[in-house]
């Protein structure tokens, strides 16, 4: 039997498969739109499994298997033994034997990992603490239906070095684009990725000189899921990282703001900016269905489906 592909990073794919992705997930929006029928994997089941709570990744993974005529099963923590201490190796194989791809949500990366390692099927990494790799698919598909490709373009990442932000590090490194980093000291990414990515990427404390010129401004929730109780000590730090008006001035002037959601408006962007007539926003919700519809697709033709 083959290896399985796994998607547990944006490193796990060429840059020209990532290319074929996005193409692919704006054919099939398209296609979605106009009424065709998508329903090639009849039969098939993906196992998405919870240990972080979701709006848009558990609605999209699951509409976007029922349209693609196959099942999607939630498998939360409380529901079955992976919340009992049953070991990560053991599920991995059992789940696998039984379902065609698995899709996981949880905290440590190491997780998806060991789990991806005794998978006899592709294995999804639907957000770890460190990465977050279907959501930039979904950001990077926005970006092109705006805008054409990101090589060569300049990214702002203003606030929290989280995992929507370490992937971005990976995303410029796959996408071919510059990548500056505002965030308050103590909130740094990991060391070692700004360092294996630093003719690409640079760090900075202030916002306005990472924002300068640029193409595109991201931003997240100060704090992430999990943070809860740091929120005010957070919110000090964070104060000064809002993405508004003010700062949206001094990048480019046809730049881009993307926000993976849920928001807290006042507080990492500007009520003004999530409620603007031109903001692309839901379309990046929304791509986050198409980008996973392509991804379910090529890793279930990679199993020969």
């Amino acid at each position: 039997m083959n290896t399985p592909r796994h998607f547990l990073t944006l490193l796990d794919f060429s840059p020209d498969e990532l290319q074929g992705l996005l193409k692919r997930a704006s054919e099939m929006k398209r296609a979605h739109r106009a009424g065709a029928d998508q329903r090639d994997f009849p039969g098939k089941v993906l196992a998405m499994i919870f240990a972080k709570s979701s709006t848009r990744t558990r609605v999209s993974f699951e509409a976007g298997m029922a349209q693609l005529g196959g099942h999607a099963m939630f498998l939360s923590p409380q529901d079955t033994q992976l919340g009992r201490g049953e070991p990560i190796e053991d599920s991995a194989r059992v789940i696998s034997s039984m379902v065609d791809v698995v899709m996981i949500r949880t905290f440590g990366h190491d997780i998806v990992e060991r789990f991806a390692a005794h998978s006899s099927v592709p294995v999804i990494n639907a957000l770890t603490d460190d990465y977050h790799p279907c959501q930039l698919l979904a950001d990077m598909q926005t970006w092109q239906e705006h805008r054409g490709p990101m090589a060569g373009k300049t990214a702002a990442w203003v606030g929290d070095g989280n995992n929507m932000c370490q992937s971005y590090i990976n995303a410029a490194r796959q996408f071919d684009f510059q990548l500056r980093i505002a965030c308050p000291e103590g909130f740094d990414p990991s060391p070692a990725l700004l360092a294996a990515n630093a003719d690409r990427v640079q760090l900075t404390r202030d916002p306005a000189e990472a924002v300068r010129g640029a193409d595109l401004v991201v931003t997240d929730v100060w704090a992430s899921m999990g943070q809860e109780e740091e929120q005010q000590a957070r919110a000090r730090a964070f104060a000064p990282y809002q993405v508004n008006e003010a700062l949206m001035a001094h990048a480019a002037s046809d730049a881009l703001y993307l926000h993976c959601l849920p928001a807290h408006r006042g507080e990492e962007i500007s009520a003004g900016l999530m409620d603007a007539p031109d903001t692309v926003i839901w379309d990046e919700a929304e791509n986050r269905l198409h980008a996973q519809k392509a991804l379910l697709e090529f890793l279930l033709r990679s199993q020969g489906h």
